[in-house]
């Protein structure tokens, strides 16, 4: 998957806004909070997950996942766009997305 394919997949959550962050990134928000972060150079994304998500994924597929940081009951995982099934990914920025959108905002979604 390259950064062009992503981007819709992105943008096209509810409600989301783009703006730039930090070292290279694009930012992807919910109301105001973060929860993807874009490096198009290098070809990956940063996603919001919970730890035993991020766990799992690097446990799964080490050459497309890696571990970010993690802080209370979040972890955020390092994603290969090159490496990533497309559905898979579309499911994992989904879920990233509920983990920071309101609950309506996010049940809203499901509906």
């Amino acid at each position: 998957m390259r950064s062009e394919e992503f981007l819709p997949m992105v943008l096209g959550l509810p409600e989301v806004t783009e703006r730039e962050a930090f070292s290279n990134l694009t930012g992807f928000r919910v109301r105001d909070k973060g929860f993807c972060y874009l490096n198009e150079d290098e070809g990956f994304v940063l996603l919001k997950a919970t730890r035993e998500e991020q766990a799992a994924l690097v446990a799964e597929d080490p050459g497309t996942f890696a571990p970010s940081w993690a802080s209370g009951r979040f972890a955020w995982v390092q994603i290969t766009l090159a490496g990533v099934d497309p559905e898979e990914l579309n499911e994992l920025v989904t879920e990233a997305w509920r983990l920071s959108a309101p609950k309506r905002l996010a049940a809203s979604l499901r509906a």
